[in-house]
């Protein structure tokens, strides 16, 4: 049985959309469940459209994501080179090869003498095709003579290498995920495979590598599917065997209709690529997931059930168990829907399984924390305390709902949270509880200690426990959030606790 060997051709022309780290991730997940390999190819050919430092990107993006390739440009392989851009004598030689069978023809129309054909139709209410029915009337070595030829190749005219599609021939094509089906020829032009500056186009490359390659199957997204017949053709045309395919369903819009893209993540505020990209040409800078917060595990988890359902519909499941689980034939047909929301929520299953020393490394990283100059066991408190409220770990310093009002005394009160919860008495209150506080020194100024002092202020001055707690909150946090009131006073500790009491005494009104 051939070895499965699969591959990811991304262009480096931007960054990586997460539909092509989907696409990666299937891909790596079929290679180890059937004991294969995984290649990282990158597909170069179009300089026009070339970013610099966009292969790099991508190769960070694929190891943060934890698809690790078993051959690439950096790790090497057997079946190198893996840039196409380095493989332009092998493609010389299949140019050469095509042109001495019936499948390929030489095409010496310049661009301006197309686009006055092209105008020419459109007039007529056509559409201009080079196909099988035009070809015959125009500048190719099928209408021209052998004389007119040679000339032409002699003063160096400038021609390019088309796919002489056959006439009214039913191609019969068969894909994993969507089935068999079959596409005529009359419905297909004789595409470029070779351009005027000798490059070859993404058909003929692709077709070239996958072979000299062994890749036996190739796992591409729905946009290719209507080259699938060129394709086959191709393979044809050189007598070699096919890989199977199997062609992924788009990732749509929020709303669910169209392809997610970029301009959605701007819209709607969430990323679209896993790493954040800066682009220099527009001088823009794209969100990242990884710069967002989210674990890589977590963005994995979520992307790859973005079209694929493991048994029993479980959510949460690591990359091992999805190389266990993957089949292809259980890829969906129809497009996913991508939602911040399940995104986010993801994330924060994964954030809950951490351990609160995981959490702290992130936490300590944060600048707000950082000028707070707490201790680790003061942190690892926080953590415990307030981490089944976070998504992320940014959540703790972002706002008080997640914790920031620990790394930061509040500098004014929320209007809502005071007219709810400071009255006439509260300022008189306030200053008579901290004055009980006094006695209790920094050793026993726990929670537990805190929550009986309260318990019994409240007794003894016979007032309802609402009326201590929510001007205390509010003095402590600056609105009326946050974790159990005693807790807060344990962390924040006695001194700082006490000035915050002050505070909020001598500046709500």
């Amino acid at each position: 049985m051939k070895k499965v060997r699969v591959r990811f051709a991304p262009s480096p022309t931007g960054a990586l959309h997460l539909g092509g780290i989907r696409t990666a991730l299937y891909d790596y997940l079929f290679a180890k469940k059937n004991g294969g390999d995984f290649i990282l190819r990158i597909e170069d050919t179009d300089t026009a459209r070339y970013v610099e430092g966009a292969e790099d990107y991508i190769q960070e993006a694929l190891e943060w994501c934890g698809i690790i390739p078993d051959e690439s440009p950096t790790h090497g392989g057997n079946y190198g080179p893996y840039r196409q851009s380095e493989r332009r004598d092998i493609y010389d030689n299949y140019t050469a090869e095509i042109l001495k069978t019936d499948f390929a023809y030489l095409a010496f129309d310049t661009p301006e003498e197309l686009d006055a054909l092209r105008k020419e139709y459109e007039e007529k209410g056509e559409v201009f095709s080079y196909n099988n029915k035009t070809r015959n009337n125009l500048k190719n070595s099928i209408a021209l003579s052998a004389e007119e030829i040679a000339k032409l190749i002699e003063e160096k005219v400038p021609s390019v290498v088309r796919f002489k599609m056959p006439f009214n021939r039913d191609v019969n094509l068969e894909d994993i995920i969507r089935g068999k089906f079959s596409v005529n020829t009359d419905t297909l032009d004789d595409k470029v495979l070779v351009k005027n500056d000798g490059m070859p186009t993404y058909h003929f490359a692709n077709v070239i590598d996958d072979y000299k390659m062994e890749i036996s199957h190739v796992i591409r997204g729905e946009e290719w599917l209507p080259s699938l017949a060129l394709h086959y053709l191709l393979y044809e045309a050189f007598g070699w065997e096919k890989p199977e395919f199997a062609h992924l369903s788009l990732i749509l819009k929020p709303e669910g209709k169209g392809k997610l893209s970029k301009r959605d993540g701007d819209q709607f505020g969430f990323p679209v690529f896993p790493l954040e990209f800066h682009d220099k040409a527009s001088d823009s800078i794209y969100k990242g997931y990884r710069e967002e917060g989210y674990f890589p595990e977590a963005f994995i988890n979520f992307l790859a059930l973005l079209g694929w359902s493991p048994a029993d519909d479980v959510e949460i499941i690591s990359l091992e168990d999805m190389i266990a689980e993957f089949d292809l034939n259980k890829v969906h047909k129809a497009g996913a829907r991508f939602s911040k929301e399940k995104a986010e929520w993801f994330n924060h299953q994964y954030l809950q399984s951490k351990s609160d020393e995981e959490l702290l490394e992130r936490l300590q990283n944060k600048e707000l924390v950082q000028k707070a100059n707490l201790d680790k066991k003061t942190l690892q408190k926080i953590i415990s305390l307030m981490k089944e409220r976070w998504s992320f770990v940014k959540d703790a310093v972002n706002d008080n709902e997640g914790g920031k009002f620990f790394f930061e005394r509040p500098t004014s009160y929320d209007e809502k949270s005071v007219k709810k919860a400071w009255k006439e008495d509260s300022a008189t209150i306030l200053s008579q509880f901290s004055s009980l506080l006094n006695d209790v020194s920094e050793a026993d100024y726990s929670a537990e200690n805190i929550k009986n002092k309260i318990s019994e202020f409240c007794e003894s001055n016979a007032i309802g426990m609402g009326k201590v707690m929510m001007p205390l909150r509010l003095a402590l946090v600056g609105e009326l959030k946050g974790t159990d009131v005693p807790d807060i006073f344990e962390v924040l500790g006695k001194a700082e606790s006490e000035q915050r009491i002050l505070n909020a005494v001598n500046n709500i009104h």
